[in-house]
């Protein structure tokens, strides 16, 4: 089964790629799809359901979308729904991370979680799959792998962050990785 996966973003699509072996998942691009899909929603889960409505109603193809948030609990719960714009409008990943630190300059508790969430749109269906990796906010960088804010995520029950692992080894334990696998669940029982 061919499956679109409505993003946009190269690391995401990759990451998504490296877990799910049964399936044929393209990208917007590949798909040929050159529109950039507006989050306007509020939470998470509007953000995901708005991008899958957009291609499942747009092109009738079985399609699926995530949102994804760093949620600090210092900052209560932000950057959240704002994690990839959480420096404006027209920032990077380092200019996001460069906020973060800032923030919590004169903080202890570094407290955090990322969590996904992914709406499946199958035959006309709606599903939602979410997973969360509870961790914590390093002090500085560390790492050159991964996107976003990687190089300052701690997950709980690790010394090392997101950006020193392999994918395969952040998929296992990622928010992403969790929620992509209850998705792959539910399409096998299909």
């Amino acid at each position: 089964m061919d499956l679109v996966f409505a993003t946009n973003n190269k690391h995401k699509l990759l990451e998504i790629k490296e877990s799910v072996q049964n399936y044929e998942i393209k990208g917007l691009r590949e798909y040929g799809i050159k529109e950039d899909i507006p989050e306007t929603g509020k939470t998470l889960k509007e953000n995901a359901r708005i991008k899958a409505r957009f291609i499942y109603e747009k092109y009738g193809v079985n399609c699926f979308a995530d949102d994804t948030g760093l949620e600090v609990k210092a900052l209560d719960g932000a950057p959240g729904v704002y994690s990839a714009r959480y420096a404006g409008p027209d920032c990077n990943y380092h200019d996001n991370n460069e906020k973060l630190l800032r923030e919590l300059e004169k903080n202890e508790n570094r407290s955090a979680q990322f969590r996904t969430v992914i709406c499946l749109i199958l035959h006309g269906e709606e599903r939602y799959f979410e997973g969360v990796c509870p961790g914590e906010i390093l002090k500085e960088y560390q790492g050159e792998n991964g996107f976003g804010y990687d190089p300052l995520f701690l997950p709980i029950g690790f010394n090392v962050s997101f950006a020193e692992m392999s994918t395969a080894d952040k998929n296992k334990i990622s928010h992403r990785g969790l929620a992509v696998e209850k998705l792959l669940t539910f399409l096998n029982s299909q």
